[in-house]
């Protein structure tokens, strides 16, 4: 079977749903499945960036929409070598692009990543008066053509429902995961304290991903001052690249609460020293506000790594059915909450939740488990007869 990933970029630092998509990839190779990417990066981004697969540049898209000339006739030429058309996002030109399909007879279904979430409707009001005059004009007759929504969890499938009037979709929840960590953790472990010799020795907390209001970083700063911080053997990591300069009032924050030289920004940690990072930590924090996955969070399950979250993550559900963790809401006496119930266990208590964890990577996100499924989902939608009605 020939598969088309189409994506707005392949950019590593547009987060989650391009190290999904690499993942996916993976997967598909192991099933005998070739794969093409097209996104609408411009060509010499594409031959600058390395990729698991075939990526034809169809940009540079204009703008943050990324419209592109090049799309539709390419779409339109080549649509036809594909048995599946997977389409990643919603509000980028990529997924309007897709309706051209309609009719074609080829399967083809979209990936929300979590883009239909109800979060953004309350957080950007302004913004969603002018997604939601776009979505009843366009993109909600894209939806109900598409062959299948895809969701990553029923708790994604659910919220996408209160987003917008005229949703009319079929409806699909696919298995999603990553892979574990495929080196020695320990010598990993020693590098990326070698790279940062401040925190050798300290029981460490860690959250990782872009620096981004979203993330609920600021509550876990100003939670970690009123819990953990109290023992001067903690230390909290912040991991990730500051994405639109949030960074700053984050550490004028923590030197607020008198917590700068108690704090460590790394920066971007990828490879090895990612797992490294989190095999010499005692905890994973991610009180975000809206998470449609969160892949880091199945890595840190994947390093045993007892997780505090927010119940806007969205796979909160089987973090609390593995007791790998704590959940709370997404805000500063949630999180704090989670952190003192943590801080509270005792040491036993605390070293029974890391096999919990480990197994809860193991029975939900393992993609080394799970790529049966994605295997036999991905032939099931290229089965499927389109939706679309002339």
């Amino acid at each position: 079977m020939n598969i088309l990933h189409f994506i707005p970029s392949i950019d590593p630092a547009t987060g989650g749903p391009v190290e999904g998509l690499k993942q996916r990839i993976a997967i598909y190779h192991s099933g005998g499945h070739t794969v093409e990417v097209a996104s609408l990066d411009a060509p010499d981004f594409v031959a600058a960036t390395p990729f698991p697969a075939p990526v034809i540049a169809l940009g540079p898209g204009r703008g943050t929409y990324g419209y592109s000339a090049r799309v539709l006739p390419w779409l339109a030429a080549n649509a036809p070598r594909f048995d599946l058309v997977l389409i990643n996002g919603v509000w980028n030109y990529n997924t309007l692009a897709a309706h051209v399909l309609a009719g074609t007879g080829i399967p083809w279904a979209i990936f929300t990543h979590g883009m239909m979430d109800p979060y953004f409707k309350r957080q950007f009001p302004l913004k969603h008066l002018k997604k939601s005059l776009y979505w009843h004009l366009r993109l909600s007759k894209v939806f109900r053509d598409a062959t299948a929504i895809l969701f990553t969890s029923e708790e994604e499938k659910l919220l996408a429902r209160q987003s917008f009037s005229r949703y009319r979709v079929r409806e699909v929840v696919v298995p999603y995961g990553t892979f574990g960590p495929e080196i020695d953790t320990a010598i990993a472990a020693q590098e990326f304290l070698t790279r940062f010799p401040a925190l050798r020795g300290q029981r460490l907390a860690i959250t990782l991903g872009r620096i981004h209001p979203k993330k609920g970083t600021d509550l876990l700063i100003r939670a970690f001052a009123a819990t953990l911080a109290k023992d001067p053997a903690w230390h909290l990591v912040i991991a990730g690249p500051d994405q639109v300069g949030w960074q700053r009032q984050l550490e004028a924050l923590a030197q607020s609460l008198d917590l700068a030289d108690r704090i460590t920004f790394t920066g971007k940690l990828e490879g090895a020293l990612k797992w490294g990072a989190f095999a010499a930590s005692e905890l994973f924090v991610l009180p975000s506000h809206q998470e449609n996955f969160g892949i880091v969070v199945a890595e840190a399950l994947a390093s045993s790594l007892p997780v505090v979250l927010s119940d806007k993550i969205n796979i909160w559900r089987e973090v609390m059915k593995h007791e790998a963790g704590f959940i709370g809401p997404d805000t500063l006496e949630g999180t704090t909450a989670s952190l003192r119930r943590y801080s509270a266990l005792t040491p036993e208590q605390r070293a029974a939740l890391r096999p919990r964890a480990l197994q809860c990577f193991r029975d939900e996100f393992d993609f080394a488990t799970t790529s049966k499924k994605v295997l036999e989902n991905i032939e099931a939608l290229a089965r499927s007869t389109p939706r679309y009605q002339p």
